[in-house]
């Protein structure tokens, strides 16, 4: 599912609760960061960690910890930037060589209403102006949970280019179904304050795409090199 929606030279690799990825056991420098976690937790911090060191395989570098820096980030090896998501029952890894792209975020959230209180605390409200419309034309997709996820991706693309914290305010997105009807589409992220510096370029809008599959929601946000 993620890896449909992200270019040709990232790595994706994604498990349900069936895989046995997971079951991964954790290394002792990541089993330190969950040691007071609930069990559910745990498992979920190691499978999505599991996917990320297949994905370090798959690009042909060795699989090593991913540990967490500031914000929690995960700290990826020299050369590779990346992102991960987990949620109830699924989880997934995304990575690429940093000559290839300069960021990307992904986040996966299950298909159904956010909720109540949340929307009003973290949408624009000409987001929820568009919302509102979109629920109007196709009411069975939930549209605020989609916008909540392109929010995290976002935040999750910015913040390794800014080592700073985004607001839910400060990126208006704009999603965009696809024209055949299908539950699937682009997202269009302005970004309201001062944008990442990449190379020479200032950049103010990144862009995505998202899906719904399988009771799931999922986004992802790419940042080209150039």
């Amino acid at each position: 599912m993620i890896e449909e929606l992200l270019p040709e030279s990232v790595v994706a690799v994604e498990a349900h609760r069936d895989d046995p990825l997971w079951e991964t056991p954790l290394h002792p420098e990541e089993a330190v960061l969950v040691a007071r976690a609930v069990a559910k937790r745990r498992r979920e911090f190691a499978a999505v960690r599991g996917c990320a060191r297949r994905a370090m395989e798959k690009l042909g570098i060795p699989a090593r910890p991913v540990v967490s820096g500031e914000r929690g980030a995960p700290q990826w090896p020299a050369g590779i930037v990346g992102s991960m998501t987990h949620c109830d029952g699924y989880c997934a890894a995304a990575l690429v060589r940093a000559t290839d792209l300069a960021s990307l975020g992904i986040d996966a959230e299950p298909h159904g209403p956010l909720p109540e209180g949340v929307g009003p605390s973290v949408f624009l409200p000409a987001e929820t102006a568009r919302l509102e419309r979109l629920a109007g034309q196709r009411p069975a997709v939930h549209w605020d949970r989609i916008l909540f996820s392109a929010k995290e991706s976002v935040y999750k693309a910015w913040f390794p280019l800014t080592r700073e914290w985004l607001d839910f305010s400060e990126a208006d997105i704009t999603l965009n179904p696809a024209p055949d009807g299908a539950p699937h589409g682009t997202l269009h992220a302005e970004l309201l304050v001062p944008g990442p510096r990449v190379g020479d370029r200032r950049l103010q809008v990144f862009d995505g795409r998202w899906t719904v599959r399988d009771h799931l929601v999922a986004t992802t946000v790419v940042v080209p090199r150039s």
